[in-house]
């Protein structure tokens, strides 16, 4: 039977409306158990949209009997609600601590919302000069693409800032250990361990299925030594950056050793002035094919650890 056009818009409209109303909503957050009382919430391995708030990483959730410790806040106040009202789907301690692990903007941009809700936030020193020169140009990068989800977003540094290379904290019992090596993708790249139950959160010192990114202040020397701190931790369960929770050997296989073959090839190159473009041509990506991006990212990291090891 025939549907007339009138009798058709309404449909349409509704229709219209239901999407709209579903693109608007706020991105989905959840917490899975990695490990009794320990959680994390896988974000989207793309780029910041609009639909996933620049919530592309992952956060973690560790719950004490004195309260529960929240590793990164994403990239907006109001993904940051999204977070907490995530966390108390799991528990209802209240978030007492939170752990930016480096100076992207979704490590640490929702800090206010925590603030406000009267957590103190940690992180590496090395991490506040990166956070104060980069804040502004994070926020004003990420305005065109959230829009009003954006709004409310303000930069609040953290509260603590934790100096040595190994930094033991204990909340409730529960021992958390947070392990700096000088950054890597950021300045004031950590992680933060957990002991007794063996389970990493590596923040951006590890990237899997996807392959990582380099930026102007992103060392591949220092990167390195901090995946090299992961291996001598020897974890049971890595929660990674970017990407599914995953073992060591997939970290070594995705981050570890495409770091060190970057280093390997490009250092050679510059030692024998063998031309950058050439440098990068014979590259050999075959090992990194199966990580999503990798044709359009791969190059701009070759051209960056090329002049990186220039100037070593």
């Amino acid at each position: 039977m025939a549907i007339s056009l009138t009798r058709l818009r309404p449909l349409l409209v509704g229709g219209i409306a239901a999407t709209l109303a579903w693109s608007a909503q706020a991105v989905e957050v959840g917490f899975q158990a990695v490990a009794p009382n320990v959680y994390a919430h896988v974000g989207d391995t793309e780029g910041r949209t609009y639909e996933n708030e620049a919530l592309n990483a992952n956060i973690g959730l560790v719950v004490t009997q004195a309260g529960a410790v929240l590793i990164d806040t994403g990239a907006s106040f109001q993904s940051a609600r999204q977070i907490a009202e995530a966390a108390k789907k799991v528990t209802p301690q209240p978030i007492r601590w939170v752990i930016n692990t480096g100076g992207q903007d979704h490590r640490w941009m929702g800090n206010g919302y925590f603030k406000a809700q009267g957590a103190e936030i940690m992180a590496h020193a090395d991490a506040e000069a990166d956070m104060k020169a980069r804040g502004p140009e994070q926020l004003k990068a990420n305005a065109p693409v959230l829009k009003e989800k954006l709004d409310g977003t303000e930069i609040v540094l953290p509260t603590r800032w934790l100096k040595d290379a190994n930094t033991r904290l204990e909340l409730g019992g529960t021992v958390i250990e947070v392990v700096h090596r000088r950054g890597g993708h950021t300045p004031g790249d950590s992680m933060v361990w957990l002991p007794r139950s063996g389970v990493v959160f590596t923040g951006d010192v590890v990237y899997v299925d996807r392959i990582l990114g380099l930026h102007p202040v992103s060392k591949t020397k220092t990167w390195v030594e901090s995946f090299e701190a992961l291996e001598a931790l020897n974890p049971k369960v890595v929660v990674p950056g970017h990407g599914r929770v995953t073992t060591l050997a997939q970290a070594q296989k995705d981050t570890g050793q495409l770091l060190k073959a970057l280093r390997a090839h490009m250092g050679k190159a510059v030692e024998a002035g063998t031309d950058m473009d050439a440098a990068i041509k014979s590259f050999d990506a075959a090992p990194y094919r199966h990580l999503k991006h990798v044709d359009v990212w791969l190059p701009q990291l070759a051209n960056l650890t090329y002049l990186e090891m220039e100037q070593e």
